[in-house]
């Protein structure tokens, strides 16, 4: 039996309760000037409701509480904040002001529209591998994301030693079809470390999120990547008898890799939809599409079954490669579904 779905009204009310919540805890006095040093940058590395880990300057990681009047902050985010000093010294610090983002990762909300989960993101690292399954309608999700958001992508496969040379050659030519539009792929194994190297320099110098689905190996890379000192993140082996993993991150994180660079890790980045997007910014985010976008015979073309569309005929002439194109209409197929479940949920019982 599914869980019956909150009505509005019953929604309104449980936003009322949390904000007279918030309201009893207004009252209490944050810490004035006297008990503050001087303001300084630093970088959340991780948000506990209204307190954030920030890293400063010198490396050193201060717990701080949040100015209420911060409507936003996540982890990537750069900040000013001020520590306590002199008799205060054990008082608890304060980030008072967010610099401007590059970036920010949203995830889709059925509620909330969509929340923030990371901030200046440069590049967000595709993981895919041979087990549990290799799915090229993921990659292409998460591609059309990384489109969306303006954040290069670089797709990597993980668990290659599991390939023998014939199987190895066809998912050479899968990953060609990525290659040929000119995404960056690497193919890797944290095992063996085949591709490690090529890895790590492809994320030095680069605030990086990595995505993937459960059981693909990214917990496994990233403990092959960062030091002694930063393995904070567990892994679950693939399980023998389901061939999947387990997702084991509760809360999105900044981590440093020895060889330059940083991550944060999130798991809301696997849950990262896009029903929120129109059907015309998943046709754009198609990168070979776009030269053949105003080309179609009519306007409204769906690039489907269209009489005149210079899409699919590019498909037809091997320009576009036909699994992306399948695979584009099986995102708005799959996007159509979600919006009318979440337009018109189920009736209450």
């Amino acid at each position: 039996m599914s869980k019956n779905k909150l009505s509005k009204g019953q929604q309104r009310r449980v936003q009322a309760n949390h904000q007279r919540r918030l309201k009893r805890t207004d009252n209490k006095p944050e810490l004035d000037d006297s008990q503050l040093g001087e303001p300084q940058d630093g970088i959340v590395i991780s948000r506990f409701g209204m307190h954030a880990d920030v890293e400063a300057a010198d490396g050193t990681l201060h717990r701080c509480n949040i100015r209420r009047t911060l409507r936003s902050l996540v982890t990537g985010d750069r900040v000013v904040w001020r520590p306590g000093v002199g008799a205060h010294e054990g008082v608890k610090g304060i980030v008072e002001a967010v610099h401007e983002r590059t970036s920010v990762l949203n995830r889709p909300d059925f509620y909330d529209g969509v929340k923030p989960i990371a901030a200046n993101i440069d590049q967000i690292v595709i993981v895919s591998a041979i087990l549990p399954e290799l799915s090229l309608n993921m990659i292409d999700r998460y591609l059309v994301a990384c489109e969306t958001l303006e954040v290069e992508p670089l797709i990597v496969l993980n668990k290659i030693d599991l390939l023998d040379a014939e199987a190895r050659k066809r998912v050479d030519g899968m990953m060609d079809i990525y290659r040929r539009v000119g995404y960056r792929v690497l193919e890797v194994s944290s095992q063996t470390r085949e591709g490690m190297a090529a890895f790590e320099q492809a994320l030095a110098d680069r605030i990086s999120i990595f995505a993937g689905q459960s059981g693909v190996g990214k917990s496994s890379l990233l403990n092959a990547l960062l030091p002694a000192t930063e393995k904070q993140i567990l892994v679950n082996e693939v399980s023998d008898v389901s061939g999947l993993g387990q997702h084991t991150t509760t809360a999105a994180r900044l981590y440093h890799f020895q060889h330059g660079g940083d991550v944060i890790d999130s798991p809301g980045v696997r849950e990262f939809g896009l029903w929120h997007l129109e059907p015309e910014q998943i046709t754009r985010a198609y990168v070979e599409f776009r030269d053949y976008l105003g080309g179609c015979k009519f306007r409204d073309c769906r690039h489907d079954t269209d009489p005149g569309c210079a899409i699919r005929a590019a498909v037809e002439s091997g320009a576009i490669a036909r699994e992306r194109f399948d695979n584009y209409h099986r995102i708005l197929e799959s996007m159509a579904q979600v919006k009318t479940r979440k337009n018109f949920p189920e009736a209450e019982s």
